[in-house]
This record gives C-alpha cells, sequence and structure tokens, in this order.
C-alpha cells in the first residue's frame, strides 16, 4: 500500500512540474521537501510524508508567485504585447 502512494505522489509531483519554470520548480522542490519532513515527522507515516510534499509543493509554487508578483509588473511594449519585468 504504501508503494502506491509513493508512486501516486511521485507522478503528481512530475505533473505539477512539468508545467513550471524554473523559479516555480525550484521553488516547488523546496517546499516539497519541507513539506515531507513535516508531514513524514507529524504522521511518522510514509502516507503522510507523500501528502505533505503534494502540498508542500503547491504551496511553494503559490507563495513563490505571489512574492514574485509584489516586484514584478506587466508591462506593454509598442505592438500592444505582454510582458512581465521589475516594477519602477
Amino acid at each position: 500500500m504504501a508503494v502506491k502512494w509513493t508512486r501516486a505522489a511521485a507522478l503528481c509531483m512530475m505533473i505539477a512540474l512539468a508545467a513550471c519554470n524554473s523559479t516555480d520548480r525550484d521553488n516547488a522542490v523546496i517546499g516539497g521537501a519541507a513539506g515531507a519532513a513535516i508531514g513524514g515527522l507529524g504522521t511518522g507515516t510514509l502516507k503522510g510524508a507523500a501528502v505533505g510534499a503534494a502540498v508542500g509543493a503547491g504551496a511553494g509554487v503559490l507563495i513563490g508567485r505571489v512574492a514574485n508578483s509584489l516586484t514584478h509588473c506587466r508591462y506593454k511594449d509598442r505592438r500592444g504585447r505582454l510582458y512581465i519585468a521589475r516594477c519602477r
């Protein structure tokens, strides 16, 4: 049963990370590692670690995006294309 949960958690992590850029991926890895440690220590089970990793990875990406959005603004160039850069 533990092997099933481990495989499911690994599959979810791979799918979630496939669409991320490098900053999102870094935040997901850090959040996933912290979540796995907290979930594993808190419950003492592999299932708890897997759930903690999944929740931590998602939270890491979301927190990273919010933190990044506070320092970056959206601009339009002369052709009307949107781009993101540091706020002036």
